[in-house]
């Protein structure tokens, strides 16, 4: 039930004591707003990393050869291992049944890419279909190399958007002719990539093609693959560890490399590095809250030394109101009520202005490793109620001492 002549005293009493208030008031907005701020920042890093990953496929084992540097069977070091059509195609028998993407690549960098009087050098890629999910990339328009155009050694591309831009301005590619080396392939697709321009200045054509007119043979520069996800995220980079393990020993066994020969044979699972990453994200996390946490409970420990103070200056007021009939659930009333009102009202002043803070200020705040530092208001809110009940623990006990006061001890207090 509302009573208007106790938020009448409430609000006298405070007003008795404004820089006190001020002061108890601003240590608990302050610990919210820090709280908010944190776990903005937190949320930032996470929306930062978790965008890193969004160029290729999370669950990505990619493969590539160097030379070798150690002795091995007789061969000397020294040796550049060369993939062939032979190692993807022995790597895929063995771990069919755990694949879900897989593409084989040769690549040259730099090539000389030319559309009427516009030239420009860019990557092209021989790459198989598969090679559109593994990078993640969309298509705009158009359609990505199928298994005919691989078979069937076509020249046709498909190009990034940034390579469309450049080279094509206004007009549309698709079915027009772009010259890699003064060769002409039909342009059959245009894609988009979260990698942005980086991996949009691309030419994706059949790797048998490429193999072909760049004088290949069998060869290919590198390979990649997802691995089928598990339901639990621990198990799968298990699974995704095991499969990369066992790839690397395969080639190695192929290739005639030493077991432990670490630049020859080089395998990259992202899942790996994601595990790591969000763990540490996990970590950055729960530190950010210890430090806000640990900030309120300060906010929550001034409160309860305030209402202490209350308790001693209103000593003879509490003791009169006691010889009067005041029941001692009245005096308790009375404390937590001034003790919730103060750790409310300043609680959501702190919550409302770290809130319109990162509202504000979130979006300009755009780097490779934070963005869109925001809070889950639900998270917020919740955080805002259990101070208030935090707020109401520590006004018992001032709340509990004065109703435990005895009239004739209360008007002796000097």
């Amino acid at each position: 039930m509302f009573d208007l002549e106790r938020w009448q005293e409430i609000f006298e009493t405070l007003s008795k004591n404004k820089l006190r208030t001020f002061l108890t008031g601003l240590s608990v907005a302050s610990g919210i707003f820090i709280l908010v701020i944190l776990l903005g920042f937190s949320k930032g890093i996470e929306n930062g990393v978790k965008s890193q990953f969004e160029s290729d496929a999370t669950n990505r084992i990619a493969i590539w050869t160097g030379v070798t540097t150690k002795e091995y069977k007789g061969l000397n070091p020294g040796r550049y291992i060369q993939l062939k059509n032979s190692s993807f195609d022995g790597v895929v028998n063995k771990y069919d049944d755990f694949l879900e993407y897989r593409t084989k690549d040769y690549p040259i960098w730099g090539a000389n890419v030319t559309y009427k009087n516009e030239t420009g050098n860019y990557r092209v890629r021989g790459t198989l279909p598969d090679n559109q999910f593994i990078e993640n990339a969309d298509i705009g328009s158009g359609r990505f190399i199928n298994h005919s155009d691989v078979e069937r050694s076509k020249k046709v591309a498909v190009i990034g958007n940034k390579l469309k831009t450049d080279l094509f301005k206004d007009e549309d590619p698709i079915n027009k002719n772009l010259q890699v080396y003064g060769m002409n392939f039909k342009v059959i697709g245009v894609f988009f990539d979260p990698g942005g321009d980086r991996e949009e200045g691309q030419v994706y054509i059949p790797v048998s093609t490429a193999q072909k007119i760049f004088n290949a043979g069998e060869n290919i520069r590198n390979m990649a693959f997802t691995v089928k996800m598990a339901d639990n995220f621990d198990e799968a980079v298990i699974q995704s560890n095991a499969i990369s393990e066992g790839i690397e020993q395969h080639l190695k066994e192929m290739h005639v490399v030493a077991p432990d020969d670490v630049s020859a044979v080089r395998v990259y699972n992202t899942l790996e590095e994601a595990e790591q990453i969000y763990s540490l994200i996990a970590t950055i996390r729960a530190v950010f809250w210890f430090v806000g946490i640990g900030t309120i409970i300060a906010g929550i420990v001034g409160v309860g030394n305030i209402m202490l103070i209350i308790v001693k200056e209103r000593t003879k007021e509490i003791g009169i109101r006691k010889a009067l009939g005041a029941l001692p659930m009245s005096i308790v009333g009375m404390i937590l009520q001034e003790s919730v009102f103060v750790t409310m009202f300043a609680g959501l002043f702190g919550l409302i202005f770290g809130l319109g803070l990162l509202e504000l200020a979130g979006p300009y705040i755009q780097n490779d490793f934070i963005k869109y530092p925001q809070v889950d208001f639900n998270i917020a809110l919740t955080t805002v109620f259990l101070l208030v009940f935090a707020g109401a623990l520590a006004g018992f006990v001032p709340a509990y001492r004065a109703a435990m006061i005895k009239p004739i001890d209360a008007l002796r207090d000097e």
